[in-house]
């Protein structure tokens, strides 16, 4: 750091970067505040994707709700939740696996909100069935939402942050996407949905090396078995036979150390750190949030 060294001479390092720090605005003692930043949340209808908008709102975010069409009624009530609690929110709905529609989600959300701060790729489906009996079409379909969804939401996300021209060191844009704890160690029966979210790991680290450069940070979360509709398609798919409920509440038991299954809140609190300016030095990371099922 020669800046450093011509900064001061007489100061020793330590001075000096305390120094530079105060003088770029860096704290290590407060969580700077959102109000005035805007968020695009994908898949926040419901499930983990409504729990971080909401979470975001209470954190100041302005929040772009998205889904599908299917679900848009859930993301209107999601805005209306949101306003109720004084932050501005809008929807917008896109297939995040369509380049189009992405783009238009981005506009949408810039048009009502402002300027994009933060982008989450939530979106994502699964599908239950064993390796040997998948067909192109069934890696086609999940590949292109939870794959090529997030390659749309990030590089749309980062164009529109790039030609804003407002990201800076010590107030980097923010893309995060939604890995699973699959993406750290996969799950019987569950095989593209185990690959993609590996896909999404490498994803963020290819990113992250190239946008650092613009002041853009890019993260992913990696949810264990959290209480969702999702889970419940799992258990619906791989317990056929058994009582409803009965293999989530038996991998609960075996595989989490914790003893307990997520909620949609546990996550939010995790990408509510990753979405605030108590993240800035963190990039092309995979952080897990499952409990205790699998330990880095």
């Amino acid at each position: 750091m020669r800046f450093v060294g011509q900064l001061a001479t007489g100061l020793s390092r330590l001075q000096c970067l305390r120094f530079v720090g105060s003088r770029a605005g860096y704290s290590s003692t407060a969580r700077e505040q959102n109000n005035g930043r805007s968020v695009i949340v994908t898949g926040s209808g419901r499930g983990i994707g409504k729990g971080i908008a909401l979470r975001l709102a209470a954190d100041g975010y302005d929040v772009c709700v998205n889904d599908i069409s299917a679900n848009k009624a859930a993301c209107d009530e999601v805005v209306r939740d949101i306003q109720g609690m004084g932050r501005n929110a809008c929807t917008a709905i896109a297939d995040v696996s369509k380049r189009d529609e992405v783009k238009q989600m981005v506009q949408t959300s810039v048009e009502n909100l402002g300027p994009l701060s933060t982008l989450i790729a939530n979106a994502g489906v699964v599908q239950i069935k064993p390796i040997l009996e998948l067909t192109e079409e069934d890696f086609d379909s999940v590949f292109a939402v939870n794959v090529l969804g997030v390659h749309n939401c990030f590089a749309e996300a980062a164009s529109q942050m790039i030609r804003q021209g407002n990201c800076q060191p010590d107030r980097p844009g923010k893309l995060i996407a939604a890995a699973s704890v699959v993406s750290f160690k996969p799950f019987e029966r569950l095989p593209a949905y185990s690959i993609s979210k590996w896909a999404v790991r490498g994803m963020a680290q290819v990113y992250a090396m190239d946008l650092a450069k613009h002041h853009i940070t890019v993260n992913s979360y990696a949810p264990g078995i959290i209480g969702t509709p999702m889970w419940e398609k799992i258990d619906a798919g791989i317990g056929k036979g058994l009582p409803k409920g009965e293999v989530f509440n038996r991998s609960v038991d075996a595989d989490i150390a914790l003893k307990r299954p997520g909620y949609p809140s546990d996550v939010a609190k995790l990408v509510s750190f990753l979405a605030s300016s108590d993240s800035d030095y963190i990039t092309g990371q995979t952080q897990l949030v499952d409990g205790g099922m699998v330990f880095t």
